[in-house]
């Protein structure tokens, strides 16, 4: 993300599972895998709409004709820190450069002479917050100025870090700090948002079509903006015209337009907007996905829940409360309370895989989905894939 914390572009990763661990050891396969579903299955402009994709390159991959059949104005290619800087390295990047790519140097914590020898011909330069002690941070940021790139500053995690990075002048970040909860008191919930919160609860109490148009009647301008997104791709591939709630009802169904208004939800709180708010494209990823793992495993009932789990999970965010008083706010039933607060459940365990799948820890979670059912790692992988494009869609 920006310094005004927009979303700016995606970094598209491989994950594989303990039965696929040697392609966690095979760069190029694992590259490979996400060149194809993310940039050929789904397409780029469906895969990364108007933002750039970061990709792992390996020497491998660095070297082989394969990289320049790739497009170079959507992507960014990120050479690894396990690649060596030889000189041969070096002259390939600065052909890449000159071809028209984005090139970026991932995992610098302190600069060797390699890395100087490299920078000329890089773009972007991630520093790995992680890996160093942020004492060291701003004698880095002094080393990098000279070199006229971009600074990226990866794994941030808190709003104190955020901060810290902002004030030395980095340009680019990337981390979970804006997915944190920041529990404020006070925080003002704009009046449409409540509206849009009423008309979820009353799709998932199954209330009358006539207390749904209630709802609207008294929001009309909100009325508007949710037919809006009822009309876009993302719901109605059909292009059938949607003009009133009734007609969305018949259309979409209305499961479907409660993810609508869950998705609004975020939107309308939101002070960035749905595009180029990070929040409101993980919320969405995160409930498509949540969605499309219980097709994947079997279970068609729960994909309803599943998609208003994973949306709420980052509602605590969103308002400055409580998962607890989220739950309460959205009126759960005791199921999607437990699997939203404690992580119980099937829907709490998905919950907590997809959470620790975007921290690039999917390890950890695999032992625990291995009684609900097998999940293929590269179906899981192209899952994640596709419910980014849908929610770029939005």
């Amino acid at each position: 993300m920006g310094r005004d914390r927009e979303l700016v572009a995606y970094e598209l990763l491989f994950r594989a599972g303990p039965n696929k661990a040697s392609l966690v050891f095979d760069d190029v396969a694992a590259t490979a895998a996400v060149i194809q579903h993310t940039l050929f299955d789904l397409g780029v402009e469906e895969a990364l709409g108007e933002k750039r994709g970061f990709i792992n390159i390996s020497d491998k991959l660095l070297m082989s004709e394969v990289v320049e059949a790739l497009p170079s104005e959507s992507l960014a290619l990120e050479i690894l820190e396990t690649v060596e800087l030889t000189d041969d390295v070096a002259a390939r990047c600065a052909h890449l450069k000159r071809a028209g790519f984005m090139m970026a140097l991932d995992d610098v914590v302190g600069l060797s002479e390699a890395q100087r020898r490299i920078l000329p011909f890089m773009h972007v330069v991630k520093v790995d917050l992680l890996a160093m002690d942020a004492r060291d941070v701003p004698a880095l940021v002094r080393e990098l100025r000279p070199f006229g790139v971009k600074m990226l500053a990866e794994k941030v995690e808190t709003l104190a870090q955020f901060q810290a990075c902002y004030e030395l002048g980095f340009d680019l970040f990337q981390g979970y700090f804006f997915a944190e909860p920041v529990i404020l008191t006070g925080r003002t919930i704009k009046p449409s948002t409540m509206a849009l919160v009423k008309l979820t609860c009353l799709l998932a109490a199954d209330a009358e079509t006539e207390a749904l148009e209630d709802v609207l009647k008294k929001a009309p301008d909100l009325a508007l903006r949710l037919l809006r997104m009822a009309n876009s791709v993302a719901f109605n591939p059909s292009h059938n015209k949607i003009t009133n709630v009734r007609h969305a009802i018949v259309v979409l169904g209305r499961a479907e337009l409660g993810r609508v208004a869950q998705i609004m939800v975020f939107s309308e709180q939101s002070k960035l907007g749905m595009a180029a708010d990070p929040l409101v494209q993980l919320a969405a990823s995160r409930g498509r996905m949540m969605e499309g793992m219980t097709n994947m495993l079997g279970w068609p009932r729960l994909k309803d829940q599943a998609f208003m789990v994973g949306m709420l999970s980052l509602a605590d965010v969103l308002f400055g409360v409580p998962i607890a008083e989220v739950a309460r706010i959205f009126n759960l039933d005791d199921t999607l309370r437990e699997a939203l607060c404690d992580h119980a459940g099937p829907l709490g365990k998905l919950l907590h895989l997809v959470k620790l799948s975007e921290r690039e820890e999917a390890d950890m979670a695999w032992e625990l989905l291995q009684p609900l059912g097998a999940i293929d790692p590269d179906q899981y992988n192209r899952l994640q894939a596709d419910a980014m494009a849908w929610a770029g869609k939005l």
